[in-house]
């Protein structure tokens, strides 16, 4: 493996977190690592979002894996920055949060322990959450008299609904990961000690497809998720057209046919 990006793309030492790039197994790891709470800096949102921006255009890299050290994943921001922070800075929150969303390759959210605040948000935002058993998730904004500012709230509406969402946001309430597996808010739930290879175990999987059409799968779910269900349809229709057209598909048809592995090129 090699580590090669601990700096943020103008050359300054990345704060509170670090990255590794694993060329052989087509990863990249953003490593929350500030101590057991793992708290997020106003400064550190800005330089996650340019990391996951940098990961995405490294033609070595096929999925992102954003994780921590120690036994919390986050318990959310740096309380007292909000007070500091300028309201040009607090107002692109949600953007930076959203980096994991806008990435075109999957993106694994690998949680454990408190996964507060702003850990949660980012976690929405990534496209498949892997939870140990001793997860906990909430947004506590209200026991600070403010309500989540980085999607946090509109996410979870979007995946469980307006009754539950009031009962996780108007009532700070803690979700356990077997509940947010439950609810669908988690992809899978695992004991503790087997976290990280239920995470390895989920980028060997999904780089065994064609890079391209996981690319243009995201996308299309992303975009048509607000749809009318007719021209999601549409959509749909012109993406799988497109596709048609790809080295990769035909490599897919004659790998089939072949019964052979296919080797995908991502074109």
């Amino acid at each position: 493996m090699s580590i090669d990006q601990n700096q943020d793309l103008h050359g300054q030492e990345l704060d509170g977190f670090s990255v590794t790039v694993d060329a052989e197994h087509q990863r990249g790891d953003i490593i929350l690592d500030r101590g057991d709470m793992n708290t997020i800096s106003m400064e550190q949102r800005d330089a996650l979002r340019a990391v996951f921006e940098n990961l995405d255009r490294d033609e070595r890299v096929r999925v992102i894996v954003l994780r921590a050290e120690g036994p919390n994943f986050s318990s959310g921001g740096y309380i007292r920055g909000f007070l500091d922070a300028a309201p040009e800075h607090v107002s692109k929150l949600a953007d930076n949060m959203a980096a994991p969303a806008r990435c075109e390759k999957p993106v694994i959210a690998a949680n454990r322990g408190y996964c507060f605040g702003v850990g949660f948000e980012i976690s929405l935002a990534c496209d498949f959450r892997i939870a140990s058993d001793t997860v906990q998730y909430a947004l506590p904004e209200q026991r600070l008299g403010q309500i989540p500012g980085s999607g946090g709230s509109a996410r979870l509406q979007k995946m469980v609904g307006i009754t539950r969402t009031k009962d996780i946001v108007m009532r700070s309430r803690r979700l356990s990961g077997q509940q947010a597996y439950d609810w669908g808010i988690v992809t899978e739930v695992v004991a503790d000690a087997e976290l990280e290879a239920a995470t390895d175990a989920l980028v060997a999987e999904l780089w065994t497809f064609a890079p391209l059409a996981q690319r243009t799968a995201k996308r299309l779910l992303n975009e048509t998720e607000d749809m009318m269900l007719s021209m999601a349809i549409q959509v749909e229709g012109h993406c799988y057209s497109r596709l048609r057209q790809s080295d990769d598909f035909r490599e897919g048809v004659e790998a089939f046919h072949d019964k052979r592995p296919p080797k995908f090129r991502g074109r």
